[in-house]
């Protein structure tokens, strides 16, 4: 019975809520237009399916180890790099460890804690929509920045609107815990997450491989640790 349930739910992921506005305009739309030329009807039938899966929010399970940082989205790992973070959170005047996670329509856009710790600083700056794959993005584009406390780390996530997205949704506050993999946000529609660490932190990812949110290591803070622990999140 267990293999079945299993098999279950992974078939049918959960949806996030906001999605659901989208998904009934798209059914509406299918049905109102599949009067007047039926070829309609199926083809925003797709796109009500697509959103669907645009919005999926499948469980994880998550590498748990002192000092182990995760990636905070699904996506192609698109830069890795010493770069200055975000001025407005005050977080370093020097460059840091900049990873980079590029999300496309394809990608599913829940974002999660890429460490455990304690929300610092929350800080959204209006901007531009463009290509998120560029490396200009971090400055220019609309973003919304926190600083996590992870014991004595103090790590930056970044999430980067692109071409597409036009709303970054945030589900926490300054002051929250949260563990590593918990789910914090996500952003609508093809992006980018960016992580900022420590100089010297040890990297375990290349640029062009593949992440996911909540389970792929992206970086050691603590080199000499050993052992991973795993939990559903």
């Amino acid at each position: 019975m267990s293999d079945i349930y299993e098999s279950i739910r992974r078939l049918f992921v959960p949806i996030r809520r906001e999605g659901y506005p989208f998904i009934a305009i798209a059914v509406v739309a299918a049905v109102a237009l599949g009067f007047l030329w039926e070829p309609l009807f199926w083809l925003l039938c797709v796109v009500a399916l697509w959103v669907c899966y645009f919005f999926r929010d499948p469980e994880r399970v998550t590498p748990v180890r002192e000092g182990l940082v995760v990636s905070p989205a699904d996506g192609r790992v698109s830069m890795i790099a010493n770069a200055l973070p975000p001025p407005e959170l005050g977080l370093s005047d020097t460059p840091l460890l900049r990873i980079s996670v590029f999300m496309n329509v394809f990608d599913c856009h829940v974002n999660r804690s890429p460490v455990s710790g304690r929300i610092a600083r929350i800080v959204y700056t209006p901007g531009l929509f463009l290509n998120a794959d560029l490396d200009k993005a971090s400055e220019d584009n609309e973003r919304n920045a926190l600083i996590i406390e992870a014991g004595a780390a103090r790590v930056g996530v970044v999430q980067i609107a692109g071409l597409v997205a036009r709303r970054i949704i945030d589900w926490v506050k300054e002051g929250d815990a949260l563990s590593v993999g918990d789910r914090f946000g996500l952003i609508r529609f093809g992006s980018r997450v960016d992580v900022y660490l420590p100089v010297g932190t040890r990297v375990l990812v290349g640029v062009g491989q593949k992440a996911v949110a909540g389970e792929t290591p992206l970086a050691d803070l603590d080199a000499s640790g050993t052992g991973w622990v795993y939990r559903a999140s």
